[in-house]
């Protein structure tokens, strides 16, 4: 039992969404959205100064959110206030873009701008790169009747998240785990465009 919390204090208390994640010293990363601060400043302590964070958020309090928690982590993360199916982010400028709709929020918008934003998610990754999108699952038993819900429907939960990615272009996409409540689905942009041309590695 010591040994269990000696490990969790050293890891910070999202060592599941870093590990999901499987974010590296160095990786540039791209957070749409953002549910929770702490879990964006765990992935931004992971990647390290070597690295690059940047969080793109639809208004000022969700910015406000990851500001505090990156300042209380010590980290470094890009916070910009943006339409998110308009990135202002470079093609092929991230490893990884991350959709965070564990709050429903992203599941929430109409449909053509989810598709929107996934499709310019696959803009901004680099050929190889993943994207990968986050939800919460529906509570079970008990705690199901003391549960907030969330205001929208959580994409990743619902199933469409799967279908989104598959659109836009990502291929191999799965559900990585369903765990402590959440949901993790990945898909990787291939290293060649179709038609036969390279992407750059």
């Amino acid at each position: 039992m010591f040994f269990n919390r000696a490990v969790a204090r050293r890891e910070g208390p999202f060592p599941l969404v870093v590990g999901m994640t499987g974010v590296k010293l160095g990786d540039r990363v791209l957070q749409i959205g953002c549910a929770h601060g702490g879990r964006l400043a765990a992935i931004a302590a992971k990647v390290g100064l070597s690295g690059r964070v940047m969080a793109i958020v639809p208004d000022v309090a969700c910015a406000a959110r990851v500001d505090k928690a990156s300042a209380r982590a010590g980290v470094l993360v890009e916070t910009t206030v943006a339409p998110l199916t308009r990135l202002p982010a470079d093609d092929a400028a991230f490893d990884l873009v991350i959709v965070d709709d564990v709050d429903g929020s992203f599941g929430a918008l109409p449909a053509e701008d989810r598709d929107q934003t996934i499709r310019d998610a696959a803009r901004v990754v680099r050929p190889g790169g993943r994207a990968m999108v986050i939800g919460a699952t529906p509570r079970q038993g008990l705690s199901a009747l003391f549960w907030r819900r969330p205001s929208g429907a959580s994409l990743a939960a619902s199933g469409r998240a799967s279908e989104a990615l598959e659109t836009a272009g990502f291929r191999g996409v799965r559900t990585l785990a369903e765990r402590e409540g959440l949901v993790f689905i990945e898909g990787i942009k291939p290293r060649q465009a179709p038609g036969g041309e390279s992407g750059r590695a």
